[in-house]
């Protein structure tokens, strides 16, 4: 810790944040993408909301952390073009959601667009989201979630 005398008074001056991340092999092959995602996520993040209700303004936000997320998993889940190191990286600086993804390693929650739509305290009936019933057993054929804007997310459609 750094002391500065100013005017005979001792002061401590904070520490200066630098950016020494060390980034991993391949990266330069998934950071245009990213970079993409993370400035389609500003632009969704200042745009006005006028007229638009308050859970739908944060509709292209839940898509576009979605489209991060699916982008990471599917590179290293699916296609197996990143190492691990790689995907371990982009769960800890943020890249990706980690509990989103441990969800669509599981049987049924493979196309599950957010978590908030299988957690039975955030609905109506203490149930799941309507977007998370198959598109055959609906009543309406059309929906909208109210959480995510998801017109429906469950693995049997």
């Amino acid at each position: 810790m750094a002391l500065l005398l100013i005017c005979g008074r001792a002061k401590v001056m904070p520490k200066v944040k630098t950016n020494r991340v060390k980034y991993p092999d391949g990266w330069e092959l998934i950071e245009p993408t990213l970079s993409e995602l993370q400035a389609k996520m500003r632009e969704a993040e200042n745009d006005p909301h006028d007229g638009k209700r308050k859970c739908e303004a944060l509709w292209p936000i839940f898509k576009i952390a979605h489209q991060k997320s699916r982008y990471i998993f599917d590179l290293f889940h699916r296609r197996k073009e990143i190492s691990k190191e790689l995907y371990e990286f982009c769960m800890d600086q943020g890249y990706a959601d980690r509990n989103l993804i441990a969800k669509w390693k599981k049987p049924g929650y493979e196309r599950l667009c957010c978590l908030r739509c299988m957690q039975p305290r955030d609905h109506n009936f203490q149930t799941t989201c309507v977007c998370r019933v198959p598109q055959h057993l609906r009543e309406e054929k059309v929906i909208e979630c109210v959480h995510c804007g998801c017109k429906g997310c469950a693995s049997g459609d």
